[in-house]
């Protein structure tokens, strides 16, 4: 538990047995719990999937920039034979040209904002994100990005501007101890 979190504070009683672990966002904690979430930061969001991806940067929960997009990308065949290798190389193709352009949004929403944002988080398909941050032109984010990936659902103009409500949650788990056996 971090320094100076009082769980009848939090929790609105004494809880002497459990062991109560705190995530807050855009760690360390370095004062009181509840200032510490209510400060406005300038964060950027990048949310990606195979087909969409969106760019914001938000100044406290206002969305100030951004940039939603989408590309087809077919579905995996259950055909066999040569004409399932002909589906894969050009879902490949459809795959590459969709997460170019999340880079390139990517790049004109974030990159320029990098010096002012205090953190960069992320949301979608893991292997989504990463191929997209392995886009050389992004590489000024990646010191800031923070936090656990977000689970989104196809990424578009409404999700992004939910992302808020998740990036800035504090999550709170309370660990039952474990019964102690007599001997």
């Amino acid at each position: 538990m971090p320094a100076g979190i009082d769980t009848t504070k939090v929790c609105g009683t004494p809880l002497p047995s459990y062991k109560v672990e705190v995530e807050v966002p855009f760690p360390p904690l370095t004062g009181p719990l509840i200032e510490h979430c209510l400060v406005d930061r300038r964060v950027g969001v990048l949310l990606v999937r195979l087909g969409g991806y969106a760019a914001g940067v938000f100044e406290g929960r206002a969305l100030v920039s951004s940039k939603v997009g989408s590309r087809q990308v077919h579905g995996r065949s259950a055909a066999g034979g040569q004409s399932q290798q002909r589906f894969a190389r050009r879902r490949e193709g459809q795959a590459r040209v969709a997460l170019a352009a999340a880079a390139d949004n990517a790049v004109r929403i974030l990159v320029p904002a990098v010096a002012t944002l205090h953190a960069v988080v992320l949301g979608g398909d893991r292997s989504a994100v990463d191929e997209v941050l392995a886009d050389r032109r992004l590489a000024p984010l990646l010191p800031l990005v923070s936090g656990r990936l977000l689970d989104v659902p196809d990424p578009r103009l409404k999700v992004l501007q939910a992302t808020p409500d998740v990036f800035r949650a504090v999550r709170i788990e309370l660990v039952d101890p474990a019964p102690v056996t007599p001997p």
